[in-house]
Protein backbone atom coordinates (compact mmCIF):
# COMPACT_ATOMS: atom_id res chain seq x y z
CA UNK A 1 0.00 0.00 0.00
CA UNK A 2 1.49 3.34 -1.02
CA UNK A 3 1.91 5.95 1.68
CA UNK A 4 4.14 8.89 2.54
CA UNK A 5 5.37 6.77 5.47
CA UNK A 6 7.56 4.92 2.94
CA UNK A 7 10.68 6.61 1.62
CA UNK A 8 10.25 5.01 -1.82
CA UNK A 9 6.73 6.44 -2.12
CA UNK A 10 7.87 9.92 -1.04
CA UNK A 11 10.67 9.82 -3.62
CA UNK A 12 8.22 8.75 -6.32
CA UNK A 13 5.83 11.61 -5.47
CA UNK A 14 8.63 14.20 -5.38
CA UNK A 15 10.01 13.00 -8.72
CA UNK A 16 6.57 13.25 -10.30
CA UNK A 17 6.01 16.72 -8.81
CA UNK A 18 9.18 17.92 -10.50
CA UNK A 19 7.91 16.70 -13.88
CA UNK A 20 5.28 19.45 -13.74
CA UNK A 21 5.86 22.80 -15.36
CA UNK A 22 3.80 25.98 -15.73
CA UNK A 23 2.69 24.75 -19.15
CA UNK A 24 1.46 21.30 -18.00
CA UNK A 25 -2.06 20.67 -19.25
CA UNK A 26 -4.84 19.01 -17.30
CA UNK A 27 -6.58 15.86 -18.45
CA UNK A 28 -9.69 16.63 -16.41
CA UNK A 29 -11.06 19.17 -13.97
CA UNK A 30 -10.95 22.96 -14.02
CA UNK A 31 -7.75 23.86 -12.15
CA UNK A 32 -4.64 25.02 -13.94
CA UNK A 33 -1.42 23.24 -12.96
CA UNK A 34 -0.42 26.21 -10.80
CA UNK A 35 -3.80 26.24 -9.05
CA UNK A 36 -3.42 22.49 -8.45
CA UNK A 37 -0.01 23.04 -6.83
CA UNK A 38 -1.57 25.64 -4.50
CA UNK A 39 -4.49 23.25 -3.82
CA UNK A 40 -2.01 20.56 -2.76
CA UNK A 41 -0.26 23.07 -0.48
CA UNK A 42 -3.55 24.15 1.11
CA UNK A 43 -4.55 20.50 1.57
CA UNK A 44 -1.23 19.79 3.30
CA UNK A 45 -1.75 22.82 5.55
CA UNK A 46 -5.15 21.35 6.42
CA UNK A 47 -3.56 18.00 7.29
CA UNK A 48 -1.00 19.74 9.50
CA UNK A 49 -3.69 21.76 11.28
CA UNK A 50 -2.43 25.04 9.78
CA UNK A 51 -5.56 25.76 7.72
CA UNK A 52 -9.15 25.36 8.85
CA UNK A 53 -11.43 23.66 6.33
CA UNK A 54 -15.18 23.41 6.87
CA UNK A 55 -16.72 20.00 7.51
CA UNK A 56 -18.78 18.12 4.97
CA UNK A 57 -19.16 14.76 6.57
CA UNK A 58 -21.74 12.23 7.60
CA UNK A 59 -21.74 8.66 8.84
CA UNK A 60 -21.29 7.19 5.36
CA UNK A 61 -18.33 9.48 4.58
CA UNK A 62 -16.65 8.72 7.90
CA UNK A 63 -17.00 4.98 7.45
CA UNK A 64 -17.74 3.45 4.05
CA UNK A 65 -16.40 6.25 1.82
CA UNK A 66 -13.32 6.67 4.03
CA UNK A 67 -12.54 2.94 3.84
CA UNK A 68 -13.06 2.86 0.07
CA UNK A 69 -10.93 5.97 -0.50
CA UNK A 70 -8.04 4.83 1.68
CA UNK A 71 -7.98 1.05 1.29
CA UNK A 72 -9.88 -0.16 -1.79
CA UNK A 73 -7.60 -0.91 -4.75
CA UNK A 74 -9.31 1.75 -6.86
CA UNK A 75 -8.01 5.04 -8.22
CA UNK A 76 -9.89 8.13 -7.12
CA UNK A 77 -12.28 9.27 -9.83
CA UNK A 78 -12.19 12.68 -11.44
CA UNK A 79 -14.81 15.29 -10.63
CA UNK A 80 -14.70 15.05 -6.84
CA UNK A 81 -15.59 18.46 -5.44
CA UNK A 82 -13.37 20.03 -2.82
CA UNK A 83 -14.12 22.33 0.12
CA UNK A 84 -14.17 26.08 -0.67
CA UNK A 85 -11.21 26.89 1.60
CA UNK A 86 -8.92 24.72 -0.52
CA UNK A 87 -10.53 25.46 -3.88
CA UNK A 88 -8.27 27.90 -5.71
CA UNK A 89 -11.22 29.24 -7.70
CA UNK A 90 -13.12 30.09 -4.51
CA UNK A 91 -11.14 30.79 -1.32
CA UNK A 92 -7.90 28.83 -1.66
CA UNK A 93 -4.42 30.32 -1.78
CA UNK A 94 -3.78 32.18 -5.04
CA UNK A 95 -0.85 31.10 -7.22
CA UNK A 96 2.18 33.40 -7.11
CA UNK A 97 5.51 32.00 -8.35
CA UNK A 98 5.41 28.45 -9.76
CA UNK A 99 8.84 27.33 -8.51
CA UNK A 100 8.26 28.79 -5.05
CA UNK A 101 4.79 27.26 -4.76
CA UNK A 102 6.12 23.88 -5.93
CA UNK A 103 8.91 23.99 -3.33
CA UNK A 104 6.28 24.78 -0.67
CA UNK A 105 4.27 21.67 -1.59
CA UNK A 106 7.41 19.54 -1.34
CA UNK A 107 8.24 20.99 2.10
CA UNK A 108 4.68 20.48 3.34
CA UNK A 109 4.52 16.86 2.14
CA UNK A 110 7.82 16.20 3.92
CA UNK A 111 6.44 17.87 7.07
CA UNK A 112 3.45 15.50 6.99
CA UNK A 113 5.76 12.50 6.53
CA UNK A 114 8.03 13.58 9.41
CA UNK A 115 5.23 14.47 11.84
CA UNK A 116 5.65 12.76 15.19
CA UNK A 117 3.71 9.57 15.82
CA UNK A 118 1.96 11.05 18.86
CA UNK A 119 1.14 14.41 17.28
CA UNK A 120 -2.44 15.60 17.33
CA UNK A 121 -3.94 15.50 13.86
CA UNK A 122 -6.99 17.51 12.83
CA UNK A 123 -10.20 15.89 11.62
CA UNK A 124 -10.47 15.49 7.88
CA UNK A 125 -13.41 17.55 6.55
CA UNK A 126 -14.99 14.50 4.88
CA UNK A 127 -13.47 11.41 6.54
CA UNK A 128 -13.48 12.69 10.12
CA UNK A 129 -10.83 11.39 12.50
CA UNK A 130 -7.79 9.87 10.79
CA UNK A 131 -4.80 8.19 12.39
CA UNK A 132 -1.25 9.20 11.46
CA UNK A 133 -1.07 6.19 9.12
CA UNK A 134 -4.35 7.19 7.47
CA UNK A 135 -3.20 10.81 7.02
CA UNK A 136 0.02 9.61 5.36
CA UNK A 137 -1.98 7.28 3.11
CA UNK A 138 -4.43 10.11 2.29
CA UNK A 139 -1.54 12.51 1.48
CA UNK A 140 -0.05 10.01 -0.97
CA UNK A 141 -3.39 9.24 -2.63
CA UNK A 142 -4.49 12.88 -2.84
CA UNK A 143 -1.19 13.97 -4.38
CA UNK A 144 -1.19 11.00 -6.76
CA UNK A 145 -4.75 11.86 -7.86
CA UNK A 146 -3.76 15.40 -8.82
CA UNK A 147 -0.50 14.35 -10.46
CA UNK A 148 -2.49 11.94 -12.64
CA UNK A 149 -4.79 14.87 -13.42
CA UNK A 150 -1.79 16.42 -15.19
CA UNK A 151 -0.46 13.21 -16.71
CA UNK A 152 2.50 12.59 -14.40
Amino acid sequence: MKTLAREQCRTEIMTRLHLLGPESERRWGRMTVHQMICHLADSCRMALGQKHVSDSTGLAERSIVKWLALYAPLRWRSGILTRPEIDQQVAGTSPKDFATDLAEVEALLNAIARRERHATWPHHPVFGRLSRAEWLRWAYLHTDHHLRQFGV
